[in-house]
């Protein structure tokens, strides 16, 4: 059976899903960080009627979250911000971009599908997740809220509980800054990719609970006369 993880570069999912048999590519404008050749760089838009069984999307969060909301309002601005950073009106275009490409992922055909991000603007403008969860859920000291929209899904089941420190009466998972709870991933150019890195716990809960599920309820889109990728 057939499984797009589209918006990966790392390639956890999409190892996680081929480790169980599954026929599971990635996909990205970029390379794959691992060099695995089951990786299609190119836009997922243009895959989307290749006959994927499932499809777990990763979109994009940059202006889909709610961190930097006042960047959306006219200014002034007393933050420090990057160069280069959108603001006002472009930075709302660059919104109502993202929210489209979600919804057309959400629309297309593929039948079964999830769909990832932060906490965000996709609550309000689309519907609340079905679930929200984080890595120390799945075996890794680490708290990062994720929230999944789901379609011919159920919600997954944690695999194996990591206990928080807790500071000053709060919860703090080993990625976490004691006083403020922010994460402790240094600065760099590569700073919001790595934060948005699936962690392999997760990737293998999602494969295992979500793979056995779609096999046992659902037949291949191959069988079913879609094309196939080239």
């Amino acid at each position: 059976m057939r499984v797009l993880i589209g918006h990966e570069q790392f390639g956890h999912m999409r190892r996680a899903f081929r480790a169980r048999g599954f026929d599971a590519w990635s996909c990205d404008l970029c390379p794959a960080r691992d060099g695995d050749p089951h990786h299609l760089q190119c836009d997922v838009e243009t895959i989307l009627d290749d006959g994927w069984d499932m499809a777990i999307f990763h979109p994009d969060c940059t202006y889909l979250t709610c961190s930097a909301e006042y960047a959306y309002g006219p200014g002034p601005y007393h933050q420090r911000m990057k160069p280069g950073t959108l603001t006002g009106k472009a930075r709302c275009k660059a919104r109502e971009k993202a929210l489209a490409h979600v919804f057309r992922l959400r629309d297309c055909r593929i039948p079964i599908k999830a769909i990832e991000n932060p906490v965000g603007v996709l609550s309000s403008r689309w519907r609340q997740p079905d679930q929200i969860v984080h890595p120390w859920m799945f075996g890794h000291n680490a708290s990062k809220k994720t929230c999944w929209w789901l379609e011919g899904l159920p919600n997954l089941v944690p695999t194996k509980i990591i206990k928080p420190r807790i500071v000053n009466g709060k919860k703090r998972w080993a990625n976490q800054a004691d006083g403020s709870g922010a994460p402790l991933l240094p600065p760099s150019a590569d700073r919001a990719m790595l934060r948005a890195e699936t962690f392999p716990g997760h990737a293998e809960a999602c494969a295992m609970q979500w793979g056995d599920y779609v096999r046992a309820n659902k037949k291949p889109a191959s069988e079913a006369g879609f094309p196939l990728v080239a």
